[in-house]
């Protein structure tokens, strides 16, 4: 629901590559190094060929929600629209991953490896749960606007149980669910829904909950005991998968993408993050009762670790060796929110020295039409100005205004950069 489409439309292309061939690619290579070094450890069983598959499978996505986490931690943007990129990939690879374990798992348990009867199920999973991600998101845009509900607390309730409604109506049509509720979230996002920034304010709480509580879930189904003897095999896929199995498979599916730097591509690699999606899938094996189900979810638990924290504790500083890390802009100072109803942008800015240099007084600001401050924010002290208000460096400045490009080539002008908050309602 966060992602707009505005960011993400550059970007679609090479992000969609990333996620359906780069995670195919990674299961890929990863899954012939698996079938290569099983065997070599004792305790550790030879995996067949559709074992290690399935393993590599198993751990194909990513998990880009730390790496923002992260970032956002140590207010760090990203260049060459980074960001958006891993926002998009991250978002949209887990329904492969997920296919991918399902056909894997129906072909252990058949016996068969009928690779066109494989791609046919993806190809009709992928369409149907785009098509039905894009015509019930709709659904739940409609829904949202033409009930008329007294109390606002219960229009993130309804769009919950809409989240659940798409994932289950796709499901009993034989589509992806989980892609159909990511686009179903992009097409309510990017829409005009009653009390938006309250439900936006919901689903990012329930978000952090269910992590948690998904976490702690997972953490009760691993044996400590059980994780030392798959130490050995999993540090080495591990190992792997960061400096090979990741960066070889991002090279190759971005190939056809020139504009994309080397040190793009780099840091793309290394933020090839795993996270709770890996854990889960894991146990799909553990359920359909796979051979070495529980050798495979032990070795999948012992990478994530892994990947948590060689990747997780270093995406910060990688991106600084890359040169690829800017400021972000600055956070909310005052809180406050328009109404969905106000088609206007507000704004926060900070005075510096700088800007006083063409008069000290709040009317000398080279401001747009239709633009006002506010509101004053001055130590600890809030008070409302007039034209005739002597401002002072470190003033804090609510400006609202009607035209959002015009002030903010105002801002480049005072010198301000990036260093200001905007948010516009569309």
């Amino acid at each position: 629901m966060d992602t707009k489409y505005s960011d993400i439309k550059p970007v679609m292309a090479q992000g969609v590559t990333l996620a359906t061939v780069g995670v195919f690619l990674t299961m890929v290579l990863t899954g012939l190094f698996i079938h290569w070094i099983s065997g070599i450890f004792s305790g550790i069983p030879s995996l067949s060929m559709t074992e290690s598959m399935l393993m590599a499978a198993v751990m194909s996505s990513t998990d880009s929600a730390s790496v923002f986490s992260i970032l956002r931690t140590k207010k760090k943007g990203l260049k060459e629209n980074l960001r958006p990129t891993l926002e998009l990939e991250s978002g949209s690879n887990d329904p492969m991953a997920y296919i991918l374990t399902i056909v894997l798992i129906q072909m252990i348990q058949s016996g068969s490896s009928n690779l066109w009867s494989a791609g046919f199920e993806f190809l009709v999973q992928m369409s149907i749960g785009g098509a039905a991600g894009f015509a019930l998101g709709h659904l739940a845009r409609l829904g949202m606007n033409r009930l008329n509900i007294n109390n606002q607390s219960f229009y993130p309730i309804l769009l919950l149980a809409f989240n659940f409604f798409i994932f289950g109506m796709t499901d009993l049509m034989h589509g992806n669910g989980y892609l159909a509720v990511y686009i179903g979230g992009l097409v309510v996002g990017n829409s005009k829904i009653p009390h938006k920034k309250n439900v936006s304010s919901f689903f990012e709480a329930f978000t952090w909950l269910f992590q948690i509580v998904m976490f702690l879930a997972l953490g009760m189904l691993v044996y400590p005991t059980e994780l030392v003897p798959v130490a050995g095999i999993g540090l080495l896929i591990g190992i792997f998968m960061i400096l090979l199995g990741r960066p070889l498979s991002v090279f190759l599916s971005l190939l056809p993408f020139r504009k994309l730097t080397l040190k793009a591509k780099t840091y793309i690699s290394w933020v090839g993050l795993r996270g709770a999606v890996p854990i889960i899938f894991a146990t799909y094996p553990l359920i359909a009762e796979v051979e070495n189900a529980s050798l495979i979810f032990n070795i999948v638990f012992f990478i994530t670790i892994v990947s948590l924290l060689v990747q997780g504790t270093t995406v910060g500083w990688m991106a600084e060796m890359l040169g690829l890390s800017e400021k972000e802009p600055r956070e909310k100072e005052f809180n406050l929110d328009l109404p969905d109803q106000i088609k206007s942008s507000m704004s926060e800015i900070t005075v510096t020295e700088s800007m006083l240099t063409v008069g000290a007084k709040l009317m000398h600001m080279p401001l747009p039409d239709n633009t006002l401050v506010v509101m004053i924010k001055r130590g600890e002290r809030y008070f409302v100005p007039k034209g005739q208000t002597k401002l002072k460096d470190g003033d804090k400045l609510l400006v609202i205004s009607d035209n959002e490009e015009e002030l903010r080539q105002v801002y480049e002008e005072l010198g301000l950069g990036n260093d200001y908050y905007i948010e516009s309602n569309d």
